[in-house]
């Protein structure tokens, strides 16, 4: 199970559409170390001076690294941490999150870390299982 949905929050989503703002805040509660990583890689691309902020910490343990999958993997998660930070997230490997400007889409720095060649040089022995 991807997300810890409160009662009141399910029951809300039975009745119609929840807010954003509720639904990344279950995210945050559900998945806090894919919430923290992405936070701070948000946090990194709006104070640095870099096109895009990268994560290349490995999670500290499965549990972790399982977090990170599921909110990368979900289309609805996802979205909604962009739409809440307002930027695009790419992801490479088991840890690899990047933030990069919503102006930065199809261009060439966010084209080049999507490519199937930047994949292929960040892979290794170590990340194959990861």
């Amino acid at each position: 199970m991807s997300l810890d949905v409160p009662s009141a929050l399910l029951e809300r989503a039975e009745r119609g559409e929840v807010s954003d703002d509720e639904f990344v805040d279950c995210v945050r509660s559900s998945l806090p170390y894919a919430y923290e990583v992405v936070s701070r890689v948000v946090s990194d691309l709006h104070t640095g001076t870099a096109e895009f902020a990268d994560n290349l910490i490995a999670p500290p343990d499965e549990t972790a690294r399982g977090q990170l999958l599921r909110a990368l993997a979900s289309d609805a998660i996802r979205g909604g941490l962009e739409r809440h930070f307002g930027v695009k997230l790419a992801f490479q490997n088991c840890h690899r999150v990047a933030a990069f400007p919503l102006a930065s889409v199809g261009g060439d720095t966010y084209s080049t870390f999507i490519s199937t060649r930047a994949q292929l040089l960040n892979q290794s022995p170590e990340l194959r299982n990861c």
